[in-house]
C-alpha cells in the first residue's frame, strides 16, 4: 500500500516535470545543467504552504513582506543568463523564500545570497538546511552592497529591480563573470540586463526581456 506522503512527492515531481517540459523547455531554455536544477528543486517546499497547490504554475507567488518567488521560467531564464558551467562561486542578491539560492548550488560550488529582510533570510535559511542545500550561505544585510568578504564571484545575480547596477557588485564580479540584474527608471518594470567584465574593468552590456520585479531597496538601489 502506498502512503499518502509518497503520492503527494509523486503527484510533486510530476507537475515539476511538466512544468520543466512546457515553461521553461519550449520557451528556448536549453542549458542541461539549468533543466535538471529546475527539475530537481521542490519549488511546492519553498512557497507558502496555503499557495503550495499553485507552486508548478506559470506565475510568481507572494512569499510575504510585499516580496514574490519569482516565475519558474523567469528563474531558469536569469540562471542560464549567468551561464555557468558548474563549479563556480556565485552571489545572489535577494535571498526571498530561498528557491534561486536552491537552483543555483545545484550547478555552483558555492552560492552567497544576501537578503535585508530578516525573517525572510531565517526562513529561506531554515527551508535550504532542510533540503541538505550545505553550500548556500545566506546573510542579511544591504545587497546592494555586496559581499566583499567572499569577493570576488564568478557570477553575480540580482533579484530585483534597481535603477541602475550597483558599481560595488561590478567591483566584487571577477573578470570573465557575468550579472545578470533587473535594470529599469522606474520601481516596477525593468530591462533584465547582463553586463560581463572584461579585461581593465571594460564592461559589456547587454539588454535581455523586459521583466517586472520588486524594488531592489538599498544604498545603491531605490530608498525605501
Amino acid at each position: 500500500m502506498i502512503d499518502n506522503n509518497t503520492q503527494k512527492a509523486d503527484l510533486f515531481e510530476s507537475l515539476r516535470h511538466r512544468m520543466v517540459e512546457e515553461q521553461i523547455i519550449r520557451r528556448g531554455v536549453t542549458n542541461p545543467l539549468v533543466i535538471s536544477a529546475m527539475k530537481k528543486v521542490p519549488r511546492h517546499l519553498f512557497v507558502p504552504k496555503d499557495l503550495i497547490h499553485k507552486a508548478y504554475e506559470d506565475r510568481p507567488l507572494p512569499i510575504g513582506h510585499e516580496q514574490t518567488i519569482s516565475q519558474p521560467y523567469i528563474v531558469a531564464y536569469m540562471t542560464q543568463a549567468l551561464r555557468l558551467v558548474g563549479g563556480e562561486k556565485v552571489l545572489e542578491i535577494g535571498t526571498g523564500c530561498g528557491y534561486q539560492a536552491a537552483v543555483l548550488a545545484e550547478i555552483a560550488k558555492e552560492v552567497y545570497t544576501i537578503e535585508r529582510i530578516a525573517e525572510l533570510a531565517e526562513k529561506a535559511k531554515n527551508t535550504l538546511k532542510s533540503l541538505n542545500y550545505n553550500n548556500v550561505h545566506v546573510v542579511v544585510g544591504d545587497g546592494t552592497l555586496g559581499l566583499d568578504e567572499f569577493a570576488p564571484y564568478d557570477a553575480i545575480i540580482v533579484t530585483a529591480g534597481g535603477p541602475k547596477i550597483p558599481k560595488t557588485l561590478i567591483e566584487q564580479l571577477k573578470v570573465g563573470g557575468s550579472l545578470v540584474m533587473p535594470v529599469g527608471e522606474y520601481k516596477y518594470g525593468q530591462t533584465l540586463t547582463r553586463i560581463t567584465k572584461g579585461v581593465n574593468g571594460k564592461i559589456n552590456e547587454e539588454k535581455l526581456i523586459d521583466v517586472l520585479f520588486v524594488p531592489l531597496i538599498g544604498d545603491e538601489g531605490w530608498k525605501q
